[in-house]
């Protein structure tokens, strides 16, 4: 059964498309209906998929070995040349086959490329599929930080398939349940409620209960991003609200250069914490809620601390996050379990005695 979900911006709409095990013909239905003007970058981990597609090899596409480092200026180059190497016009159309990463830069290849190509998204992780593919954000990685370099590009259509989702090691999905996880929290306790009960039921694959997840989660950060596209609002329906638990997760990537020491999602999972010690401390958060909040993250093996997250350096790069203004600190915090606000302007050593 397919759902779907329409996603209408000021600028643009597109849809979302959720539907297991249908992957060969959304793939088929592109290549037929845009007369083979496409152009296919995949995630060498999904590749045997496209395989399975009627004379794949005579589609124009490039396989990629995915990671974080993908996310640079100098791949950036490089993989443009290779796709205007192969002939685009601005009829063309980039389909992106793979996790966040691939999909991060492939947005911003996309916004970039003759000014702007169009672009459809097939995720292929929960994290990519809940998370970095909706709403139209992209970038790039710099060494002062995560995704400091980018646009807010739309995509024409999002494929979700679950199906993909057996391909991935429990790690993957634990990163990608931090970010469902995260949703509920910031705007919906009674989907916290139902995750607190269905969480095992979505590790073991059940497909029905992985649709649902997904489609709830899309549907709290389609609110988000319908309210404040390109992140200027600073009340409580702002899109830096999605970044709960970003501060310290993003700070922590940077600290390990984006290595396999920790996921994003796992990074995410220890932000959140976090996030919820500061608003407990501040009297925002009931400790109820602070423990329920906690217990969550424990009894899914979401890990709730780093040996790293109180060194000097991490507490620099927090200095430069996004949200930051006029060099105040901005965090997202908690009044309760689905109520999220932006907190202004924290200074730096409160946010070091609030942790603690």
């Amino acid at each position: 059964m397919i759902k779907k979900i329409n996603i209408l911006t000021k600028e643009d709409k597109y849809s979302i498309e959720i539907e297991t095990n249908s992957i060969k013909k959304k793939i088929k239905h592109i290549i037929s209906n845009n007369n083979n003007n496409v152009i296919f970058l995949i995630d060498k981990n999904v590749f045997n998929v496209f395989k399975k597609i009627k004379n794949y090899n005579k589609q124009k596409y490039i396989c990629i070995s995915c990671s974080e480092k993908i996310k640079s200026f100098n791949f950036y180059t490089k993989l443009t040349q290779k796709i205007l190497s192969k002939g685009i016009d601005r009829k063309t159309i980039l389909v992106a086959i793979g996790g966040g990463t691939l999909g991060d830069l492939s947005g911003f290849i996309a916004s970039t490329l003759l000014r702007g190509i169009d672009l459809i998204l097939i995720p292929t992780t929960l994290l990519a599929q809940v998370d970095s593919s909706i709403g139209g954000k992209n970038g790039i990685n710099t060494i002062f930080g995560k995704n400091l370099i980018g646009t807010f590009y739309q995509p024409k259509l999002v494929i979700i398939d679950p199906y993909f989702l057996k391909t991935l090691p429990k790690r993957e999905l634990l990163s990608g349940y931090a970010e469902i996880v995260k949703h509920s929290i910031i705007y919906d306790e009674n989907f916290f409620n139902w995750l607190d009960k269905n969480s095992k039921n979505l590790f073991n694959l059940n497909y029905k209960v992985i649709s649902r997840a997904i489609y709830k989660s899309i549907l709290i950060k389609k609110q988000y991003v319908l309210k404040d596209e390109k992140e200027r609002l600073k009340n409580r329906h702002s899109r830096a609200v999605l970044n709960f638990g970003h501060t310290f997760g993003h700070a922590l990537e940077t600290y390990y250069k984006y290595n396999k020491k920790l996921t994003h999602g796992e990074a995410i999972s220890i932000g959140m914490i976090m996030a919820s010690t500061i608003s407990y401390n501040l009297n925002y958060l009931s400790y109820k809620n602070f423990i329920k909040i906690k217990n969550h993250f424990i009894n899914n093996k979401l890990p709730i601390m780093d040996n790293k997250m109180y060194d000097e350096k991490i507490f620099k790069i927090i200095c430069k996050d996004k949200k930051n203004i006029d060099g105040k600190i901005n965090f997202v915090l908690l009044k309760n379990i689905g109520n999220a606000f932006l907190k202004n302007n924290i200074n730096l050593k409160s946010i070091k005695k609030l942790i603690k």
